[in-house]
């Protein structure tokens, strides 16, 4: 019997957000596509009222940081308001442009065919509790770029926080100041 996968709604406390694409396949490589996901973002950022600290979308995976400001908020509905949608849309397009993509992305339940964007599950999602682990996980997320050999600093990385911290601007999808 499979365990069922638990969430910390604890008040205060940041998440640290992962979110893969199907068998880890490089499905966020156009920039449309990453401006839809960062839509998507700030759509359910104003829906669930939640402070943003970091993100970075890599080809095959994305981090968010965000601290919801709620006391009473469900960090499941975040993360499926925000995939979801942006999967369906995605999937929508993919299938009247470019339906060779969707093949890859096949899932068959009995006589159904579908299609994932995401990896089955929620996500990785872990509580930080303490602001250096906070501080921690921004560098973290800002510097897999660099890591992945992607860019050579991270501020290079339009698709991530990295540029914001450093002053350089906030595009497209705008932080939270650390409190």
């Amino acid at each position: 019997m499979a365990m069922k996968r638990q969430f910390f709604n604890d008040a205060g406390h940041a998440h640290y957000l992962t979110f893969s694409c199907f068998h880890r396949q490089q499905l966020l490589t156009d920039d449309n596509i990453r401006m839809w996901f960062i839509q998507s973002v700030n759509q359910v950022k104003k829906q669930f009222s939640f402070k943003l600290w970091a993100w970075v979308i890599m080809p095959e995976h994305v981090h968010l940081l965000l601290c919801p400001e709620e006391n009473q908020y469900s960090i499941s509905r975040i993360q499926q308001s925000i995939k979801g949608p942006f999967a369906r849309r995605v999937i929508t397009y993919w299938r009247e442009h470019s339906p060779h993509r969707l093949i890859p992305l096949r899932v068959k339940s009995g006589k159904r065919i579908s299609h994932r964007l995401w990896q089955a599950g929620g996500g990785f999602d872990r509580n930080l509790y303490k602001m250096d682990r906070v501080i921690k996980a921004i560098e973290y997320i800002e510097y897999n770029p660099v890591r992945r050999g992607l860019a050579s600093v991270s501020t290079e990385w339009r698709w991530s926080s990295a540029r914001a911290h450093n002053g350089i601007c906030e595009f497209p999808l705008n932080i939270d100041l650390l409190d």
